[in-house]
């Protein structure tokens, strides 16, 4: 039996004092033991910690904490103090050894002399008494922790009570850092999983400016997540016609990134064979209702560019009407049909309008009419016509002012621009921000 007293949590040795102030120092030393190891949520920190704190307190030959491996019937030593045969990753089978045995009954088993134990397994020539105490929480088996020392029955009654309380403790902080590790992982990789889904979205936006004879257009979108519905692109058609399209995506995230790629890729092969952007949109809408998720839909804008006459015609699915100003004034260009794609059958209206040298036209998404402050005004269409009329405007200028207003809130949705406007003789196409 040990006799030297033991620190911290320590369990003195003959058996405990039964007085009831130190019964309730005891209890508070153990208290204190708890709370530190419950203090922390990183298992490689907690386990080092636990066996070191135990063995320093029992003075014991070997510590040894198994855990549990989740994909495999199989306990692995996470954290070890004073055994010189087994390192930290050896594995024990369910049944094998005192180990094994705890995990198959789910009850501690106490050796005073381990050389008359049928379930020891010879590991340190000095060991003479062991005990292993199962690590449950709420019926779940986390683990298997024991004790070794070099003394014949070395541990008491109620100093084997009052492991099988640490140990409890024990159980809990394990179990809380692991499954704080196992969430931290998956943020981790959801956050990995989502820049790679911005990078491979961000490559489907145009690089640069189109350069189209007689004309400036350019872009921008900035997503309020890492992905976003909204898009924009510029399309090559032939007969040296440009196809302008900006659309968002119903909802947001990864899914909305999703659609708006497959919407993109439907979009390009239709508009090489369409006749005008009504027809584009009526036959891009039917393949949407077939392969589109029920209660998933687009709004778009899309519209084509003849720079040698100047004319561009419009059509519009359930999107907000695109801004046109010209010397005489402004005009938001409306349509008399055009739900949003993927609802069901609908007829599309266009619009033809012709752009002359002082004309400019913006198409945008309501991440940039609709942003708000904290008491609720949004920046609305009369702030988004004042920038517009501005002659230095430009996608970037507009979203600036846009995160401006929100005052440093941030964009609560995908906010996207279009705008068109003549070319300065000598100029040349911008390349987008």
């Amino acid at each position: 039996m040990a006799t030297s007293p033991l620190t911290d949590f320590g369990f003195p040795s003959p058996p405990l004092p039964e007085t009831t102030a130190e019964k309730l120092a005891e209890l508070v030393r153990l208290q204190k033991f708890a709370q530190r190891i419950t203090s922390t949520l990183d298992i490689e920190e907690l386990v080092p910690r636990i066996v070191d704190e135990v063995a320093t307190s029992l003075g014991c030959v070997e510590i040894n904490l198994f855990l549990r491996d989740p994909a495999q019937p199989e306990f692995v030593l996470a954290g070890v103090r004073g055994c010189t045969v087994h390192g930290k990753g050896h594995r024990i089978s369910i049944g094998e050894g005192m180990v094994g045995h705890v995990a198959t009954t789910r009850k501690m088993h106490y050796a005073p002399d381990v050389t008359r134990d049928p379930y020891y397994m010879a590991c340190e020539h000095d060991t003479r008494s062991e005990v292993a105490i199962p690590l449950q929480r709420e019926g779940d088996l986390v683990g298997v922790f024991t004790a070794s020392h070099c003394e014949l029955n070395a541990f008491c009654p109620d100093q084997l009570r009052l492991l099988e309380g640490l140990c409890t403790h024990i159980a809990v902080a394990v179990h809380n850092a692991r499954r704080f590790g196992n969430e931290r992982e998956q943020r981790e990789r959801m956050s990995r999983e989502a820049e790679e889904a911005r990078s491979i979205q961000q490559a489907l936006l145009p690089r640069s400016s189109p350069l189209i004879p007689g004309f400036r257009v350019s872009g921008l979108s900035i997503p309020a997540g890492s992905v976003g519905g909204d898009w924009y692109d510029f399309i090559p058609l032939h007969d040296g016609r440009w196809g302008l399209v900006l659309a968002d995506v119903s909802g947001k995230g990864t899914a909305a990134a999703l659609l708006m790629s497959a919407t993109r890729g439907m979009l390009r092969s239709l508009a090489q064979t369409g006749s005008g952007p009504a027809e584009v949109l009526t036959r891009l809408n039917q393949l949407m209702i077939e392969d589109f998720p029920s209660g998933r839909f687009v709004t778009m804008v899309y519209a084509e560019l003849d720079p040698s006459s100047r004319v561009m015609r419009i059509a519009n699915a359930g999107h907000l009407a695109p801004l046109l100003l010209e010397p005489s004034g402004h005009r938001w260009i409306k349509h008399e049909h055009g739900l949003p794609l993927g609802i069901s059958a609908s007829k599309f209206s266009e619009t033809e309008v012709t752009l002359g040298e002082h004309s400019r036209i913006a198409f945008y998404s309501d991440g940039i009419t609709e942003a708000e402050i904290g008491s609720g005004e949004e920046y609305g269409a009369e702030r988004l016509l004042a920038q517009m009329q501005s002659p230095e405007v430009t996608p970037d200028s507009l979203l600036a002012d846009v995160r401006k207003f929100t005052n440093g809130t941030g964009l609560r949705d995908d906010a996207t621009v279009i705008m068109v406007g003549a070319r300065e003789a000598g100029a040349s196409s911008s390349a987008n921000a």
